[in-house]
């Protein structure tokens, strides 16, 4: 190394420097700005956990934010293990996820105004009808002041209500990223389980399925599902995605979901050997390294609300479920800021 190159690395960066000049990228200048006072930084491990590390915001009625981040505790629909109602808590126990986004270069709390807006109130935890109902008259009341929403579930039958109150204007297109297609009729009694929340979606006209794509679909309950197809879904079973790898399933997703999207992703879509924190895991999925790859190839799209669901801890020795979840979650943060339609 040369002498003039040593000592403009010294006046930069060495002990005692200004440091006026160590951080010249004006996003990494804002994004220090936003978590450092000093050289102090807030602990990950102290204060009340929030959804990302967001700011709380008890009233966002009052005082919205453009994106919430939204608990909704509700797992009467699962089929298998119950437990996903704790997976908004587990999420937001999730520490050190962001603030920077280093593939699309962004820092979306420093970019939007964000806040975790707590949890749907649900007037029963014994109805699976009355909690839905709840569900959509919640984000119907969130939408109508300007929000655009992260959900974290709950079981996968959230996303019926969630899109009854955000289609209701216009039918959403959708990435839908899952071990399961979850297009299935009626079930024991009821059509409101988490195996077949978008056939209702789109018998109810709130769904788009020529606008829609599901990725990631395996198991031996395939034949439960013709609904995808005939309704005109763009259907990548797990085995087509390994095939065709995540650079062409990413091209054909943009291709499908044109204009208003809304993404859901349900952990069960990532092989159990990584998360194995769910209520109906199916082995052969994808790696965590391939769901970002596959998330941060959407960013541009319309996207214009999202989902992280089926999220259950207790089934996972680790946190890795819950990690992955949260990151999935500031993902969707990252694609709803870089939507077109955001702010206009």
């Amino acid at each position: 190394m040369d002498q003039d190159r040593l000592a403009r690395l010294k006046a930069r960066f060495a002990e005692g420097a200004s440091g006026e000049g160590e951080t010249q990228d004006p996003l990494f200048r804002r994004i220090i700005d936003s978590q450092f006072q000093g050289d102090r930084r807030a602990w990950p491990f102290a204060g009340i956990a929030t959804f990302c590390g967001a700011r709380l915001e008890s009233d966002p009625l009052a005082n919205p934010p453009e994106i919430g981040l939204l608990g909704v505790p509700m797992d009467l629909g699962v089929t298998n293990r119950a437990g996903s109602r704790l997976g908004p808590r587990a999420i937001r126990g999730v520490e050190r996820i962001g603030p920077y986004e280093p593939a699309l270069h962004m820092a979306p709390m420093t970019e939007a105004r964000v806040a975790d807006i707590g949890d749907v109130p649900m007037a029963s935890r014994f109805s699976l009808e009355t909690c839905h109902a709840d569900i959509e008259a919640h984000v119907a009341r969130l939408h109508a002041a300007g929000i655009r929403l992260v959900s974290a579930g709950g079981d996968h039958s959230i996303s019926l209500p969630i899109l009854k109150a955000l289609g209701r204007d216009r039918p959403l297109g959708m990435v839908h990223i899952d071990a399961h297609a979850d297009t299935g009729g009626e079930y024991e009694g009821t059509r409101f389980h988490h195996g077949g929340p978008f056939r209702q979606a789109v018998l109810e006209g709130v769904l788009d399925p020529d606008r829609t794509i599901q990725i990631g679909i395996r198991g031996g309950a395939g034949y439960l599902w013709e609904f995808s197809t005939a309704s005109g879904m763009t259907l990548l079973p797990m085995h087509e995605v390994a095939a065709m790898g995540i650079p062409a399933v990413i091209a054909r997703a943009r291709a499908v979901a044109q204009g208003p999207i809304y993404v859901s992703f349900d952990i069960d879509a990532v092989d159990p050997g990584f998360a194995p924190g769910t209520g109906t895991p199916e082995v052969g999925g994808l790696a965590p390294l391939q769901v970002l790859e596959l998330l941060r190839g959407l960013a541009g799209l319309d996207v214009v609300g999202g989902d992280v669901v089926e999220v259950a801890p207790q089934y996972d020795g680790s946190t890795a479920t819950a990690q992955i979840g949260a990151q999935v979650m500031f993902q969707l943060i990252c694609l709803l800021a870089r939507a077109p339609s955001f702010r206009g």
